[in-house]
């Protein structure tokens, strides 16, 4: 089963996405009037039930990105041991991670233009898997990370890079251009380890792998980043973790390979699905 936030009509809903359309389903539970809240209500096993032999109601629609009103986006930056070397700054593997937020102005959904500002051109792609929290925790153990995650989603962690190095110890300005990144399709119900300990997770651009790695090789591993994370701050349901991009941004060739309209990123991830996005300058 997979739901998501879609635009139809003017009107946004929430509903479970099959291969024919929507099944529109926030009408029915008022008291959850986003995907967020139903997230945040441990409702996404309620949800699968009530669309069980529904139809579809919505053949046509856009997605929206996919929890748009997420109080909490936070990133883990350089994951992968590739990536940490292609700073080619000499760095060691870091001892602790590095970690970032983003706002939900920052992403579209699926199937719309990541947008590239005029102030910039260096906007980049970079492909990740994002979970969901489920379950509040502070001071998580390792073994007991994937008991708190509700859901998978995508993620293309579009950057300006220019804006990424304004400052000496922070990411921020760079990292939240309206509308630079995409969370989507949809949020796919986390059910067991495989989901993430045996991901591949691939970049295309214009057709061009670009990336194409497994999560399994991370230096940080999605357990060992709800430990730390949740070790200064309690997560809640509905928190989105973004948890790292492999080797292969655009950044990173020479000359770099940066994002201009017309280009088309798809993120792909078995089990969860595919993540595309064209390219538009910002009217």
């Amino acid at each position: 089963m997979r739901f998501s936030t879609y635009i139809t009509d003017g009107e946004t809903f929430y509903g479970a996405i099959t291969d024919a359309g929507a099944i529109c389903l926030s009408p029915l539970f008022p008291e959850w009037p986003t995907l967020y809240d139903a997230v945040a209500a441990n409702g996404l096993d309620t949800l699968s039930a009530a669309a069980q032999g529904r139809p579809v109601t919505h053949a046509s629609f856009s997605y929206e990105m996919v929890l748009p009103n997420a109080p909490r986006i936070l990133c883990v930056g350089v994951n992968f041991p590739d990536r940490n070397a292609e700073y080619k700054d000499g760095s060691a593997q870091p001892e602790y991670m590095s970690l970032f937020p983003r706002f939900a102005s920052g992403f579209t959904g699926h199937g719309r233009p990541l947008i590239r500002p005029p102030e910039n051109h260096t906007l980049d792609y970079e492909g990740e898997v994002a979970i969901v929290i489920g379950k509040e925790g502070r001071r998580i153990r390792a073994e007991d990370a994937y008991d708190h995650i509700a859901a998978l989603t995508l993620c293309n962690e579009g950057t300006i890079r220019d804006w990424v190095r304004h400052a000496k110890f922070n990411v921020t300005q760079g990292k939240n251009w309206d509308r630079s990144g995409a969370l989507g399709p949809w949020l796919v119900p986390f059910r067991n380890a495989s989901q993430l300990d045996e991901a591949r997770i691939i970049t295309r651009v214009n057709g061009e792998v670009r990336q194409d790695d497994y999560l399994k090789r991370m230096m940080f591993p999605i357990r060992e980043e709800l430990a730390y994370i949740s070790t200064f701050m309690t997560l809640m349901p509905g928190d989105i973790i973004v948890t790292g991009t492999p080797t292969g941004a655009g950044a990173r060739f020479d000359p770099p390979r940066y994002l201009k309209p017309g280009d088309v990123v798809e993120i792909e991830v078995d089990g969860i699905g595919v993540l595309r996005n064209g390219v538009e300058d910002e009217q």
